[in-house]
């Protein structure tokens, strides 16, 4: 297939996923002010049709790896595109996300991270971001487990680039006392960063063995730093062979 014929296919699967959007917006949103499952259940649904039209559309296959957590617990993600959130999404049972406070004012997405109880911060003040860090990941808006995401690194990274790992993942690691499970991914390969091709192959989500509780915070972010960039890392060679 040529590189234009697959931009085309990319670009039609590009408009097709955001007007999906759109129309499971107008259907889970007013639900979901009265229950807030059914902001869990429009995810999911927005999370299987892409990953099925990716599949159908650019010949991107997805695949999740590893145990899925299902308990109360911290994933700290590996993020290089808008897909490792759209696959996580699809599998974790009640998700919430440590996001830059500029996303509670976009369409939909803002509103449905408030009802399941994403933790915005402003990234622009450390000290401030740590604070509405620990505080938001206390303020649990429901009973029962949640898996709360954080990204170590703040943002995407492509794939062969490099970029530390922050002290907001210890904080939190450190506050909630509870499992870190780490998560690996080779999307970027595929999906990259603010640009519409799309190239077929298989997007690897892994889940990696879990981090119990009650490590010194800088012995576990060189852990998880460790762990999560050598399995990436195993995950992009893979992609490329």
């Amino acid at each position: 297939m040529t590189y234009s014929v697959q931009w085309l296919r990319s670009l039609l699967f590009v408009v097709q996923m955001y007007i999906a959007l759109a129309i499971l917006a107008l259907v889970y949103v007013p639900l979901s002010v009265y229950d807030r499952e059914w902001a869990y259940r429009g995810i999911g649904v927005f999370c299987r049709w892409v990953r099925l039209t990716a599949t159908r559309l650019v010949g991107l296959k997805s695949e999740i790896r590893g145990d899925i957590p299902f308990g109360d617990v911290l994933v700290c993600a590996k993020h290089q595109s808008f897909f490792d959130i759209l696959l996580i999404c699809s599998v974790l049972p009640r998700p919430r996300f440590v996001m830059k406070k500029q996303l509670k004012w976009a369409p939909v997405v803002g509103y449905i991270a408030s009802r399941i109880g994403c933790v915005a911060i402003d990234r622009g003040k450390k000290s401030a971001a740590i604070k509405q860090l620990l505080t938001g990941a206390a303020n649990r808006p429901f009973d029962g487990p949640t898996q709360l995401v954080i990204y170590p690194q703040g943002t995407r990274v492509a794939p062969d680039d490099r970029k530390p790992y922050k002290v907001g993942a210890a904080a939190l690691y450190e506050s909630m006392e509870i499992d870190c499970v780490p998560a690996a991914t080779n999307v970027g390969v595929f999906w990259p960063k603010r640009r519409i091709y799309r190239k077929p192959g298989v997007a690897v989500v892994e889940f990696l063995d879990s981090i119990p509780p009650g490590k010194n915070s800088l012995d576990f972010l060189r852990n998880l730093e460790a762990v999560i960039e050598c399995a990436s890392d195993q995950l992009i060679a893979e992609a490329r062979s």
